[in-house]
């Protein structure tokens, strides 16, 4: 939406994904054929007919009774009035109907701002249900938290500021394509100095930055250790948007029994309490998780027993589901420990490069010259590279897949064809919704 219709979206609305309406376009049969060139043209109302069908195509899948045709669709519920005042000097209005039962509507995220350019990030996994909750704030942070704490450096966090600019200015020109990406760019840059300063790098260990925290080679076990609580923060809030998620998608039983819902985020922060009262000597806490885990437990196994039917062999599968959602806990945890890997790797490049750069330095300045600059161009582009899939990977596989169950139908409004299509503006408010 533009700016104009921004301050109608509460933050509540803004949680999920455009409101949709289920409406019919009704105009009489003669004007039926003007009425759909007005509707293609701005290209928000998505039709049974494929999304670049050609006009006549479309004019014969309308329902004729007494000299009025109706074609049923879906749009975006803020764009209804405009797109019916602008129908009505052809004969048209726009109806809204009530929604099929049992019919999912078709899912569109918001485009407006930097969310838009925020977006791909989610859409490249799948496409968000309708009732889901649209993650795309919340999974952008997460990337770039995870992109600085492997990547931690000032120097080339810097550099990484430098090129988000470019990006955002198109300078080069051939950059122009790629500008979409210069949010997560930018924030990588800014998530990279702020780990830097904590690990003191700077183009390696240097010195030009105190070490705010901790020198990552000299403490791997720590950093480790942080990787791991960063793991866990980013699971349990996963779980508490995958709890909304099965709530809005099949009420509270799916939010109880599910693995992807109480039932699972209870076995995780049940054996998270249990491993802290034991590390810690606190009985009472060891054993209050032990107790949330077995019941988190006895709810999943319910749930997985609903979904294979009873009997010995669905006792069987239920007890097998279970052992795998344990066992997939743990995994998922350590899979966060690449996070201290990669930080752990980039910063012994870094102290190579630099160890390499100071003992050359005295009688070979140009080789020690040479040593650092590669050095680093090196790092900054194969382990920027290496850390920005490994980012994505730690959110589509470990927090994603509890996120979303199921994918969702994405919004295809239909278009004119390029061949019939008049050079019309969208309405007001439908930046999204006029992209095909």
């Amino acid at each position: 939406m533009s700016s104009s219709d921004r301050s109608h979206v509460t933050w509540r609305e803004a949680l999920w994904p455009v409101r949709m309406e289920r409406v019919a376009i009704v105009a009489p049969s003669l004007a039926m054929t003007d009425v759909l060139r007005q509707v293609g043209g701005v290209g928000v109302v998505e039709l049974s007919t494929p999304a670049d069908a050609p006009l006549e195509t479309v004019s014969k899948a309308a329902v004729v009774r007494d000299d009025v045709a109706a074609l049923a669709g879906w749009m975006p519920a803020t764009l209804v009035t405009e797109l019916s005042a602008r129908l009505a000097p052809h004969g048209g209005v726009v109806v809204r109907i009530s929604r099929p039962a049992g019919v999912e509507a078709p899912s569109l995220l918001r485009s407006n701002g930097l969310r838009g350019f925020l977006s791909p990030v989610v859409a490249t996994y799948g496409t968000v249900p309708y009732r889901d909750i649209d993650p795309t704030p919340l999974a952008a942070g997460a990337y770039m938290v995870m992109f600085g704490m492997m990547f931690g450096d000032v120097g080339h966090g810097l550099l990484l500021l430098v090129a988000a600019a470019s990006l955002y200015y198109r300078r080069p020109r051939w950059l122009a394509r790629f500008r979409r990406a210069w949010p997560f760019v930018l924030g990588a840059g800014l998530t990279s100095v702020l780990f830097g300063l904590l690990y003191g790098e700077c183009f390696g260990p240097t010195g030009v930055v105190p070490v705010l925290w901790l020198e990552p080679l000299a403490h791997p076990v720590q950093l480790l250790l942080a990787a791991l609580g960063v793991g866990a923060l980013l699971l349990g809030g996963a779980y508490a948007l995958a709890v909304v998620n099965r709530w809005r998608e099949g009420g509270w039983p799916v939010a109880l029994y599910s693995s992807a819902g109480i039932a699972g985020g209870a076995v995780f922060t049940g054996l998270g309490l249990a491993f802290a009262g034991w590390y810690g000597g606190l009985d009472l806490l060891a054993v209050a998780g032990g107790l949330i885990a077995a019941a988190g437990l006895a709810l999943a196994f319910a749930g997985f027993l609903a979904e294979v039917g009873g009997g010995a062999s669905g006792i069987a599968q239920a007890a097998i589901r279970l052992f795998d959602l344990v066992v997939r806990l743990g995994a998922n945890l350590v899979s966060f420990a690449r996070l201290a890997a990669f930080g752990l790797t980039h910063a012994a490049i870094g102290s190579i490069v630099w160890m390499g750069t100071s003992r050359l330095w005295a009688g070979h300045p140009v080789a020690a010259a040479v040593i650092f600059v590669v050095g680093n161009a090196l790092a900054l582009t194969i382990e920027g590279l290496v850390v920005g899939i490994q980012a994505l990977r730690l959110e589509y596989y470990e927090l994603f897949s509890r996120l979303f169950q199921a994918e969702g139908r994405p919004f295809r409004p239909w278009h004119l064809p390029p061949a019939s299509r008049e050079a019309r503006p969208c309405p007001s408010g439908s930046d999204e919704a006029c992209r095909p």
